[in-house]
């Protein structure tokens, strides 16, 4: 079975068996078990290691000195975290779980020596930190220019698409377990703001929310709501084969 790191990959580049191998080991290597609300890498610390979410859900935030924290974005299974920690002296950041999630750890040295040997592999790793840096001038727009409605329904399309490229989506339904307190610090609102626009998509039946089961009831609908488009998620590959299995999964939703 692929892993959910292959999955996320193929969606920017094609590899030969022996690539999709090599990545599937990578996936498979060190995993570790971390509950809800664990730090995986602090800010200040320093890493000879990658982290990989296999399942479950993280971020990446800062806290800042007044206690609050700003939460840049949620990394879902797949996702890489860190795939740049090797070359720095410290993060700059903190990325901890939001739920109990696996995570699979890679050395520095063996990434290294794959992004230098592996021409599709290290391809790949580029297009992940182009479409993160894309997530990031977002969440920039949502604090200088969206409106409460769009910064909410906007990341919760997002989500809702990058789970989908992978085959994390059944039936318009998916896991996403965070909290109002959680969607608040990754959008710049207040918990009572963000409580206000999620009655307000569930009244419009854009979208229904059951514990941590998320249901996007209309996609068309919420799409055009929130006027949101992906290109900066670099679905390129997806978009490319249209016919392909990543292809018919985001087909209609971007």
């Amino acid at each position: 079975m692929d892993s959910p790191l292959l999955k996320k990959l193929m969606q920017f580049s094609d590899f030969s068996d022996e690539d999709k191998h090599l990545i599937n080991d990578l996936a498979s290597e060190r995993q570790s078990e971390y509950g809800a609300r664990e730090d995986i890498v602090r800010e200040g610390e320093h890493s000879p290691d990658i982290h990989i979410v296999i399942s479950g859900l993280a971020c990446r935030y800062k806290h800042l000195e007044d206690g609050s924290r700003q939460i840049m974005a949620f990394l879902v299974p797949g996702d890489p975290c860190d795939s740049e920690i090797f070359i720095l002296d410290k993060m700059d950041h903190s990325i901890g779980t939001l739920a109990p999630s696996t995570i699979a750890s890679v050395s520095g040295a063996r990434m290294k020596e794959l992004l230098l040997n592996r021409p599709s592999i290290a391809l790949a790793f580029w297009w992940n930190t182009l479409q993160d840096e894309g997530v990031l001038r977002e969440r920039i727009i949502d604090e200088g220019r969206r409106d409460a409605y769009s910064r909410v329904g906007f990341l919760i399309y997002e989500i809702f698409v990058r789970m989908r490229a992978f085959g994390a989506i059944d039936r318009e339904r998916f896991d996403f377990p965070v909290t109002q307190v959680d969607l608040a610090d990754a959008t710049g609102l207040t918990p009572v703001h963000v409580n206000r626009m999620l009655k307000q998509f569930r009244e419009e039946n854009l979208l229904a929310v059951d514990g941590k089961t998320w249901t996007v009831l209309d996609p068309a609908a919420l799409r055009k709501a929130v006027k949101y488009e992906a290109s900066y998620l670099h679905l390129d590959r997806a978009k490319r084969e249209p016919d392909s299995e990543a292809g018919q999964r985001i087909k209609g939703l971007i």
